[in-house]
């Protein structure tokens, strides 16, 4: 019989598995200068134990519902002596773990939380002198010389492990070891039988030399960036060259954030497209983020996203690195991917509350592990800069435009409105004369209900208008994005959108703020707080030329509301100061807007996460070591409670399809909305909504989810 160590569709082998984690981990030993040999035997053990009778059983019959518990990691500790007694300690910690914590496991089955079920010794012991036996063919073809192993030595084994385990876990701190095995775990559980031909890659240093072009109308790209110093904060405008000023400071590898999806589509596309010349097989990643909640649990997890290791250029968002800080599943690889790479935190004046306090976290926590920081922002309150300032230290290149660059960047003129409706005769006006227009709301279903309104006008019956937010399908957003960009893979205009020379109309939520590099000629927007607002600006009349220098474009900004519920997601008292810095019918000047900024944020919340931190300010770290906090800390401090779901006509095509095409039909959503909800039980767990809920054209509809269904599951 086969002994496998997944299930279908790929049905992998255990030898293969254990070949693939093998090159994999040896990779990641060179690269950090970890030793080899035991990085090899670490991958040889961790899995073994899956050539038990027991394991094989539940793998061919995995939706039968199984009393006992079993562990392939127990039955895998079993073997230890096969192995040098003076690696016993990096092998223990290699494959003791890289599923579950030691102890308080999410689902209490780490092995000393094991170690309280009776039994458990004797029941992964099962028939030993048979199966062990089978395990031993894979060994032997794997180099490992042959040593009889007894019962009662198997039992040593693993009591060695328990002892060495309690030992270990009560002391602070991370192992690298298991952070090394989960890096080539996940690695080699992706590519599979690529694995050898993908690792050659990794922990590719990226040619960005592209970025050293120089252009008269982006001010940045006239300013050296080869400064000594280890760190960087640069404020400029849209359109001023600060990406390619960031990634002229990057020396090696590199993690680009940004705060949206939208953003990091864009940005990846656009690197991609950058880079290609000069790096013809770049490995260059996009986070995207997808997050499992279960259903009636209290207890559910957080995983590290694609956290595979060695990415030449990752852009992702900060809350994808969250894992770094609050010592969820996963860490440990990451803190390996991340050592002394290049990360860009961009746009972070973006962020608020719990939100920012998780940035402000990170910044100390990536330089605790060695890695240059480069922050780029648009408008940061002084007090924020100076908090940030102070947790990089001295070592920082400070990059700000002059009073007289920043002239040159005024392009847009404010009017006030009382609310949408008073824009309609503005959008004839626009769309008469084949203008581009951009409509920015607050919240989803207000979008929706303003497309509605648009495409019940006869006079808008035959203008191109496109509605985008969140809540559509991953694809059917991606194609939105590319066709709101109006750009081929090649670069090349399709004349649609952002690239037509006719007039449009799109309706959006805030997620077209950062990156997205659409230039339109007029906008009407809800009021948000300053910053945010001055970044929807950035998508008016942001092409630069000689010709559009000194040339004005309206921007319509709608009176906050009366009351908080109506104000959400944003402060109510933000708002009315920030509507309150902008002069109506008056240019808005790139030189004041600091201190229209410092006039609404003069005093910051920096509310503090220490608590929910396992890296403390004071240097220490919080977590046993060879333990990892299963609970997702960071959806309950920002109150996320986001999930995916997917039609019914979906189903079938989702839990037959592969990763990328599942990804695709997913539709973020929130809990409460679906909680009542079946779910699948494959991918994501998505929950799944009538087709009667989901629109191509608008997404997502709230009020229709709880229709009934007629699906089966």
């Amino acid at each position: 019989m086969n002994i496998y160590a997944k299930s279908g569709p790929e049905w992998t082998p255990l030898v293969e598995h254990l070949i693939h984690v093998c090159t994999a981990v040896e990779k990641v030993a060179i690269h950090l200068g970890m030793n080899i040999e035991v990085a090899r035997n670490g991958a040889i053990l961790h899995d073994i134990g899956k050539s038990h009778p027991v394991f094989q059983k539940r793998l061919r019959n995995k939706h039968r519902v199984y009393v006992d518990v079993f562990r392939h990691e127990i039955a895998s500790l079993f073997f230890l002596s096969a192995f040098p007694r003076e690696q016993w300690s990096e092998l223990i910690e290699m494959a003791v773990s890289h599923h579950k914590s030691v102890k308080n496991d999410v689902n209490k089955l780490g092995l000393l939380d094991l170690e309280q079920l009776c039994d458990y010794e004797d029941f992964h012991l099962g028939n030993w002198d048979k199966w062990s036996e089978d395990a031993w063919k894979i060994l032997l073809e794997l180099g490992v010389s042959y040593k009889l192993i007894t019962v009662r030595e198997a039992r040593e084994n693993l009591l060695y492990c328990v002892k060495y385990c309690a030992k270990k876990n009560n002391t602070r701190g991370f192992s690298e070891w298991k952070g090394l095995l989960m890096a080539g775990d996940h690695l080699a559980s992706a590519l599979i039988d690529k694995t050898e031909e993908n690792s050659m890659k990794l922990f590719t240093k990226p040619d960005l030399s592209f970025y050293n072009r120089t252009h008269s109308l982006y001010p940045l790209s006239q300013i050296k960036a080869d400064s000594l110093r280890k760190h960087t904060i640069v404020v400029a405008c849209t359109g001023a060259g600060k990406t390619d000023y960031l990634l002229r400071r990057c020396k090696g590898r590199v993690f680009y954030t940004l705060p949206f999806q939208a953003s990091i589509n864009a940005m990846f596309k656009r690197v991609g497209k950058d880079l290609e010349k000069d790096n013809p097989n770049l490995d260059i990643r996009v986070l995207h983020s997808t997050s499992k909640i279960i259903k009636g649990k209290n207890t559910d997890e957080e995983v590290v996203l694609q956290s595979q290791i060695g990415a030449s250029v990752k852009i992702l968002t900060p809350h994808q690195l969250s894992a770094l800080a609050f010592g969820m599943k996963g860490y440990e690889a990451l803190i390996l991917d991340l050592k002394g790479c290049d990360v860009i935190l961009d746009e972070v004046h973006t962020y608020t509350g719990v939100s920012q306090a998780i940035v402000l976290k990170l910044v100390e926590v990536l330089k605790r592990i060695g890695c240059k920081i480069h922050i780029g922002t648009a408008t940061m309150p002084i007090i924020l800069y100076k908090k940030i300032k102070e947790l990089l230290g001295d070592d920082v290149l400070e990059i700000k435009l002059s009073p007289t660059e920043l002239d040159k960047f005024d392009r847009h003129i404010i009017h006030k409105i009382s609310s949408f409706y008073d824009s309609e005769a503005l959008i004839k006006r626009a769309i008469s004369k084949k203008k581009k227009v951009l409509i920015v709301l607050n919240k989803v279903k207000t979008a929706q209900d303003i497309f509605d309104y648009i495409k019940s006008k006869k006079e808008f019956e035959n203008i191109p208008t496109m509605l985008l937010h969140s809540r559509f399908k991953r694809g059917d957003r991606n194609q939105k994005e590319k066709n709101l960009i109006g750009l081929d893979e090649d670069g090349k205009s399709l004349n649609v959108y952002n690239t037509s020379s006719d007039g449009c109309i799109v309706i959006s939520t805030q997620i077209v703020e950062v990156s997205l590099d659409i230039s339109f000629d007029i906008m009407i927007t809800e009021c948000a707080p300053l910053d945010a607002l001055i970044q929807r600006f950035g998508r008016v009349n942001r092409v630069r030329n000689l010709q559009t220098i000194g040339k004005y474009m309206p921007v319509y900004v709608i009176s906050p509301p009366d009351d908080e519920k109506n104000a959400r997601p944003y402060d109510l008292e933000v708002l009315k100061k920030s509507y309150a810095q902008l002069d109506d019918g008056q240019v808005l000047h790139e030189r004041d807007l600091q201190n229209k900024i410092d006039n609404i944020f003069t005093q910051i919340d920096f509310m503090s996460i220490e608590e929910h931190s396992v890296f403390k300010s004071n240097g220490e770290i919080s977590i046993d070591c060879l333990s990892h906090n299963g609970k997702a800390i960071l959806f309950d401090l920002l109150e996320i409670d986001s999930v995916a779901c997917v039609t019914e006509s979906d189903l079938y095509e989702y839990e037959n399809s592969s990763f990328e095409q599942r990804l695709n039909l997913e539709i973020p959503t929130y809990y409460y909305s679906v909680s009542k909800k079946r779910q699948s039980d494959k991918g994501n767990r998505p929950f799944i909504v009538p087709d009667c809920a989901y629109c191509t054209e608008k997404g997502l509809l709230a009020d229709k989810i709880n229709s009934s269904t007629g699906v089966i599951l």
